[in-house]
């Protein structure tokens, strides 16, 4: 009776007592089991923390009894069965409630010299995706070593795999995740293990174990899952410097969002929704328009069936848009451009399509005194005061509702060639994480 979209926790006997929290996502169903050692599968009706509750022999105490002691926040439905012909081994009993504190459980990882990570050695195509064997690094002073739950795949991450932006060589990509706090270098203070942190900015983010500043880090607040703060920080981030900073979108006023239906563009659309502005979107097909419509579009135009920059004069009255908000690059640049009012502003933030060709000033000019920034997140999140303002207000959001969150895929390490061939061939709508 475990449905889709459901949460459950996987309770695995086994001498070193592993653990798995698993979720039943609305693409796959994730199989976890530990040397056919699967013993109980506990389910609640409500969602909260994991909560570590200890061992326990299952003779030894009634499961009421043990809730009891162990004062159990006691929501949803306890389930638990032994499988058949299983043997009173020791348990890790887990439960979920609203009021529980994150687990403290020995990790399945702890005590490996050696870790599992994605790593190129050669610029190209997603077959330069490897599946490698390394160290776990060792935390240096002002830095702290995190055990990753969730890593955020980005294009970003294609185009340091591609050579777009090339970065030195052999590298472990990845930029963007959430995870618990492993161990603290020297002189870190306001971190220690077992603290939650997410990141948008550290490389080496495909991998089961990552250094990071403790600069480069924020502390995941409650009512904020890891998996939501993983597929949030750097394209919530984003969205948010894009609308708050970028162009200070102002109620009222009209934009264009290209990609309506990706990752950016949804939490774009939501966030410029919250200011109270008018929202234009282009989307690639039906399915994607219905999505861009649920996320708060007002207008949303298919660019394979009508031409978008006649659809936004018409839309405008011929006006134009205050400002345009492109990630797609190559293909759609130049239109972009043709969508503004004079004096307008196009923030052509990623290269979807490729990277635009060159555009003259005098092209600027003629078509309205109009402004072109090509902005990075980086430069919006270089101060530490920055990087936490903005981070906690993607969160609050998130916690108090107001931003839906679409996690599409989900992929083991191992399968990043995968979510990269996804992401590329545009057939996402919405966030891909890769779960080490």
């Amino acid at each position: 009776d475990i449905g889709i979209g459901d949460q459950f926790v996987v309770v695995l006997v086994a001498a070193r007592h592993r653990i798995a929290i698993a979720d039943v996502g609305q693409q796959r169903r994730r199989k976890i089991a530990d040397g056919g050692n699967l013993e109980t599968v506990v389910q609640f009706a409500q969602v909260g923390q994991v909560h570590y509750l200890g061992d326990r022999t299952a003779a030894d105490h009634s499961d009421a009894d043990w809730r009891q002691r162990n004062s159990f926040p006691g929501t949803g439905t306890w389930r638990a069965g032994r499988a058949a012909g299983a043997s009173a081994s020791p348990l890790i009993y887990l439960g979920i409630g609203p009021n529980a504190t994150p687990a403290a459980a020995p990790s399945p990882r702890q005590g490996n010299s050696n870790m599992n990570a994605i790593q190129i050695t050669a610029f190209g195509g997603s077959d330069a995706l490897a599946l490698v064997d390394l160290p776990v690094p060792e935390p240096g002073p002002g830095h702290v070593l995190i055990e990753v739950a969730h890593a955020g795949v980005n294009y970003i991450d294609t185009y340091h795999r591609t050579g777009l932006y090339p970065l030195d060589l052999p590298l472990v990509i990845g930029l963007e995740g959430a995870g618990t706090v492993a161990a603290a270098g020297e002189g870190v203070s306001d971190l220690s293990a077992g603290d939650r942190v997410a990141w948008s900015s550290v490389s080496g983010s495909y991998a089961e174990y990552l250094v990071a500043p403790a600069s480069g880090v924020v502390k995941v607040p409650e009512g904020v899952g890891l998996r939501d703060a993983a597929a949030a920080m750097l394209q919530g981030m984003t969205a948010h410097y894009l609308c708050k900073s970028t162009y200070p979108l102002q109620a009222g006023q009209w934009c264009l969002i290209h990609a309506g239906a990706g990752g950016v563009g949804l939490l774009l659309t939501q966030m410029c929704k919250l200011i109270g502005a008018n929202v234009i979107t282009t989307v690639s097909n039906p399915a994607k328009a219905e999505l861009s419509r649920a996320a708060g579009a007002d207008e949303v135009v298919n660019y394979t069936e009508s031409d978008f920059v006649a659809e936004v004069r018409r839309i405008t009255d011929g006006q134009g848009v205050a400002v345009v908000y492109d990630g797609v690059g190559k293909s759609t640049a130049i239109g972009s451009l043709k969508s503004l009012q004079r004096r307008g502003l196009l923030a052509l933030f990623g290269n979807a399509s490729g990277a635009p060709d060159p555009i003259e000033p005098l092209l600027l000019n003629s078509l309205g005194s109009l402004y072109l920034t090509r902005p990075s997140l980086f430069d919006y999140i270089s101060t530490r005061p920055e990087f936490e303002r903005r981070s906690a207000e993607v969160f609050e959001w998130i916690a108090g509702g107001k931003l839906d969150l679409r996690i599409e895929f989900e992929y083991p390490l191992a399968e990043a060639r995968t979510a990269h061939d996804m992401l590329e061939g545009r057939k996402t709508t919405g966030k891909v994480l890769l779960n080490p």
